[in-house]
């Protein structure tokens, strides 16, 4: 029997998301990201709704959201100058 995914949180832009997949596969914790970007509205939803959302099985929820907490309050991760 396959685990339900439940949305863990928005992601904010497409480097938090890279950074998230690679740290959650390293832990071999199953999840799924998932882009808002669309084609035929060119990325209107991702200025809307951020970059995309994060999905994974119940038991993970916590660790995930501990996991972005962690990467947002580290502002060495967001200066991409």
């Amino acid at each position: 029997m396959e685990e339900e995914y439940k949305k863990v949180a928005t992601l904010e832009n497409e480097i938090e998301a890279r950074l998230l997949d690679s740290i959650l596969n390293e832990r071999n914790i199953p999840h799924l990201i998932i882009s808002y970007y669309d084609t035929a509205y060119d990325g209107l939803y991702q200025t809307q709704k951020g970059w995309g959302y994060v999905s994974a099985p119940e038991a993970y929820l916590k660790e995930i959201k501990e996991i972005i907490s962690y990467l947002r309050k580290d502002p060495n991760l967001h200066d991409v100058s």
